[in-house]
């Protein structure tokens, strides 16, 4: 795998991840809302941790600027 993801974009993903863990915690969000939202918050952590979106391959995005 080749990194695709950028040093911003992997920041908004966490920035992204925690917000919705804090919806979370603090009863703002529940249900089946609150389920999916921890399910894409754990993807955004994963895909920013491996610096690899699979999203990206098929449209040919690649925020990443150095050729790893």
């Amino acid at each position: 795998m080749k990194k695709n993801m950028g040093i911003f974009d992997r920041i908004a993903r966490i920035a992204v991840a925690i917000v919705i863990g804090v919806l979370y915690f603090t009863h703002v969000i529940n249900g089946t809302v609150a389920i999916i939202g921890l399910v894409l918050a754990g993807i955004f952590i994963l895909t920013s941790f491996v610096s690899f979106c699979p999203l990206y391959l098929p449209f040919g995005i690649n925020t990443n600027k150095k050729k790893d």
